[in-house]
Protein backbone atom coordinates (compact mmCIF):
# COMPACT_ATOMS: atom_id res chain seq x y z
CA UNK A 1 0.00 0.00 0.00
CA UNK A 2 2.66 2.39 1.42
CA UNK A 3 4.63 1.65 -2.06
CA UNK A 4 1.52 2.50 -4.23
CA UNK A 5 1.00 5.66 -2.62
CA UNK A 6 4.83 6.67 -3.23
CA UNK A 7 4.23 5.49 -6.58
CA UNK A 8 1.24 7.93 -7.16
CA UNK A 9 3.22 10.47 -5.71
CA UNK A 10 6.31 10.40 -7.86
CA UNK A 11 3.64 10.63 -10.80
CA UNK A 12 1.65 13.55 -9.31
CA UNK A 13 5.63 14.90 -8.92
CA UNK A 14 6.33 15.02 -12.93
CA UNK A 15 3.00 15.50 -13.84
CA UNK A 16 2.95 18.96 -11.49
CA UNK A 17 6.80 19.54 -12.89
CA UNK A 18 6.08 18.73 -16.27
CA UNK A 19 2.73 21.20 -15.94
CA UNK A 20 5.54 24.31 -14.77
CA UNK A 21 7.83 23.40 -17.90
CA UNK A 22 4.78 24.38 -19.99
CA UNK A 23 5.27 28.22 -19.47
CA UNK A 24 7.52 29.95 -21.69
CA UNK A 25 11.03 30.26 -21.34
CA UNK A 26 11.57 33.00 -23.91
CA UNK A 27 14.25 35.36 -22.72
CA UNK A 28 15.21 38.66 -22.73
CA UNK A 29 17.85 41.30 -20.98
CA UNK A 30 14.88 43.80 -20.51
CA UNK A 31 14.25 42.95 -17.17
CA UNK A 32 11.24 45.48 -17.02
CA UNK A 33 10.00 46.00 -20.10
CA UNK A 34 6.14 45.02 -20.69
CA UNK A 35 5.28 43.84 -24.61
CA UNK A 36 1.94 44.83 -25.97
CA UNK A 37 -0.34 42.61 -28.82
CA UNK A 38 0.80 43.60 -32.09
CA UNK A 39 -0.12 42.25 -35.75
CA UNK A 40 3.21 42.40 -37.07
CA UNK A 41 4.70 38.79 -36.34
CA UNK A 42 8.17 39.91 -36.01
CA UNK A 43 6.79 42.89 -33.16
CA UNK A 44 5.13 39.95 -31.29
CA UNK A 45 7.71 37.67 -31.52
CA UNK A 46 9.57 40.70 -29.46
CA UNK A 47 6.72 41.40 -27.71
CA UNK A 48 6.60 37.28 -26.33
CA UNK A 49 10.69 37.82 -25.31
CA UNK A 50 10.31 41.01 -23.46
CA UNK A 51 7.14 39.38 -21.49
CA UNK A 52 9.65 36.41 -20.58
CA UNK A 53 11.39 38.30 -18.40
CA UNK A 54 9.20 41.51 -17.30
CA UNK A 55 8.22 42.91 -14.08
CA UNK A 56 11.01 40.90 -12.13
CA UNK A 57 12.01 42.36 -8.91
CA UNK A 58 13.90 41.88 -6.06
CA UNK A 59 11.52 39.17 -4.34
CA UNK A 60 12.14 36.98 -7.67
CA UNK A 61 15.91 37.79 -7.88
CA UNK A 62 16.09 36.31 -3.91
CA UNK A 63 13.76 33.22 -5.07
CA UNK A 64 16.27 31.81 -7.58
CA UNK A 65 19.49 32.63 -5.91
CA UNK A 66 18.52 31.03 -2.59
CA UNK A 67 16.31 28.13 -3.85
CA UNK A 68 19.03 27.06 -6.00
CA UNK A 69 21.58 25.57 -3.16
CA UNK A 70 18.35 24.75 -1.14
CA UNK A 71 17.43 22.88 -4.58
CA UNK A 72 21.24 21.31 -4.48
CA UNK A 73 21.06 20.24 -1.02
CA UNK A 74 17.67 18.38 -1.83
CA UNK A 75 19.15 16.50 -4.75
CA UNK A 76 22.57 15.58 -2.87
CA UNK A 77 20.13 14.15 -0.18
CA UNK A 78 18.44 11.91 -2.77
CA UNK A 79 21.79 10.96 -4.56
CA UNK A 80 22.80 9.78 -1.25
CA UNK A 81 20.13 6.90 -1.11
CA UNK A 82 21.65 4.97 -3.75
CA UNK A 83 23.86 1.95 -1.50
CA UNK A 84 22.41 2.82 1.85
CA UNK A 85 18.74 1.86 1.47
CA UNK A 86 16.70 -1.06 -0.45
CA UNK A 87 13.54 0.75 0.63
CA UNK A 88 11.45 0.90 -2.94
CA UNK A 89 9.56 4.25 -1.09
CA UNK A 90 12.67 5.93 0.12
CA UNK A 91 14.22 4.81 -3.30
CA UNK A 92 10.99 5.96 -5.29
CA UNK A 93 11.15 9.54 -2.94
CA UNK A 94 15.01 10.21 -4.19
CA UNK A 95 13.84 9.81 -8.00
CA UNK A 96 10.81 11.68 -7.75
CA UNK A 97 12.81 14.49 -5.81
CA UNK A 98 15.71 14.70 -8.34
CA UNK A 99 13.59 14.58 -11.49
CA UNK A 100 11.80 17.64 -9.97
CA UNK A 101 14.43 19.67 -8.86
CA UNK A 102 17.32 19.30 -10.78
CA UNK A 103 15.21 20.98 -14.13
CA UNK A 104 14.20 23.80 -11.67
CA UNK A 105 17.41 24.49 -10.70
CA UNK A 106 18.60 24.77 -14.48
CA UNK A 107 15.43 27.38 -15.00
CA UNK A 108 16.55 28.89 -11.85
CA UNK A 109 20.13 29.98 -13.34
CA UNK A 110 18.68 30.54 -16.64
CA UNK A 111 16.40 33.67 -15.07
CA UNK A 112 19.15 35.39 -12.92
CA UNK A 113 21.12 35.22 -16.66
CA UNK A 114 18.43 37.08 -18.30
CA UNK A 115 18.11 39.56 -15.92
CA UNK A 116 21.73 40.24 -15.37
CA UNK A 117 22.00 38.94 -11.78
CA UNK A 118 24.78 37.30 -9.84
CA UNK A 119 24.51 33.30 -10.04
CA UNK A 120 23.93 31.61 -6.46
CA UNK A 121 26.68 31.64 -4.23
CA UNK A 122 27.05 27.76 -3.37
CA UNK A 123 29.55 28.61 -0.11
CA UNK A 124 25.87 29.91 1.84
CA UNK A 125 24.50 26.49 1.40
CA UNK A 126 25.95 24.72 4.38
CA UNK A 127 26.80 27.76 6.35
CA UNK A 128 24.28 30.57 6.16
CA UNK A 129 21.21 28.56 5.72
CA UNK A 130 21.14 25.88 8.40
CA UNK A 131 18.75 24.80 11.07
CA UNK A 132 18.64 28.38 12.64
CA UNK A 133 17.50 30.29 9.62
CA UNK A 134 14.75 28.26 9.25
CA UNK A 135 15.12 27.41 5.55
CA UNK A 136 15.62 23.85 6.54
CA UNK A 137 18.72 23.45 5.23
CA UNK A 138 21.17 20.96 6.38
CA UNK A 139 24.42 21.50 8.38
CA UNK A 140 27.51 19.76 7.33
CA UNK A 141 27.06 17.72 10.29
CA UNK A 142 23.95 16.39 9.30
CA UNK A 143 25.10 15.31 5.67
CA UNK A 144 28.08 13.99 7.31
CA UNK A 145 25.69 11.75 9.62
CA UNK A 146 23.05 10.76 6.80
CA UNK A 147 26.51 9.46 5.11
CA UNK A 148 27.37 7.60 7.59
CA UNK A 149 23.92 5.84 8.19
CA UNK A 150 22.52 2.49 6.29
CA UNK A 151 19.07 0.49 6.42
CA UNK A 152 16.70 1.57 8.69
CA UNK A 153 18.70 3.93 10.49
CA UNK A 154 19.22 5.80 7.09
CA UNK A 155 15.49 5.77 6.18
CA UNK A 156 14.30 7.42 9.42
CA UNK A 157 17.23 10.24 9.32
CA UNK A 158 16.85 10.86 5.53
CA UNK A 159 13.01 11.08 6.09
CA UNK A 160 13.33 13.33 9.13
CA UNK A 161 15.32 15.97 7.44
CA UNK A 162 13.98 16.09 3.91
CA UNK A 163 10.70 17.03 5.94
CA UNK A 164 12.44 20.27 7.43
CA UNK A 165 13.82 21.16 4.12
CA UNK A 166 10.93 20.57 2.04
CA UNK A 167 8.97 22.85 4.52
CA UNK A 168 12.16 25.22 4.10
CA UNK A 169 11.57 25.61 0.32
CA UNK A 170 8.10 26.01 1.05
CA UNK A 171 8.62 28.80 3.27
CA UNK A 172 10.61 30.36 0.64
CA UNK A 173 8.14 29.62 -2.42
CA UNK A 174 5.48 31.10 -0.19
CA UNK A 175 7.33 34.46 0.04
CA UNK A 176 7.64 34.56 -3.81
CA UNK A 177 4.35 33.75 -4.09
CA UNK A 178 3.56 36.88 -2.35
CA UNK A 179 6.20 39.42 -2.94
CA UNK A 180 7.12 38.63 -6.18
CA UNK A 181 6.04 39.79 -9.58
CA UNK A 182 7.68 37.48 -12.38
CA UNK A 183 5.34 35.01 -13.77
CA UNK A 184 7.27 31.89 -14.03
CA UNK A 185 8.72 32.30 -10.96
CA UNK A 186 5.25 32.22 -9.00
CA UNK A 187 4.62 29.45 -10.90
CA UNK A 188 7.23 27.27 -9.79
CA UNK A 189 7.11 28.61 -6.51
CA UNK A 190 3.13 27.85 -6.50
CA UNK A 191 4.16 24.17 -7.98
CA UNK A 192 7.19 23.92 -5.17
CA UNK A 193 4.41 24.33 -2.86
CA UNK A 194 1.91 21.67 -4.21
CA UNK A 195 4.51 18.65 -4.79
CA UNK A 196 6.48 19.27 -1.63
CA UNK A 197 3.63 19.21 0.22
CA UNK A 198 2.62 15.91 -0.81
CA UNK A 199 6.00 14.39 -0.10
CA UNK A 200 5.99 15.79 2.85
CA UNK A 201 2.45 14.25 3.59
CA UNK A 202 4.00 10.69 2.10
CA UNK A 203 6.98 10.75 4.20
CA UNK A 204 5.22 11.36 7.63
CA UNK A 205 3.43 8.23 6.84
CA UNK A 206 6.21 6.22 5.51
CA UNK A 207 7.49 7.61 9.41
CA UNK A 208 4.34 6.77 11.09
Amino acid sequence: MRTTLVSSLAAATVSAFLLAGCSSDDSSMDGHSMGSPNSSSESSASSDQADASAEFNDADVMFAQMMYPHHAQAVEMAAMVEGRTENPDVVALASAIEAAQQPEMDRMTAWLTEWGQPMPDMDMDMGGMDHSSGMGMMTQQDMDALSAATGGEFDSQWLTMMIEHHEGAIEMANVEIEDGTFPQAQEMARTIVASQQQEIDTMRTLLG
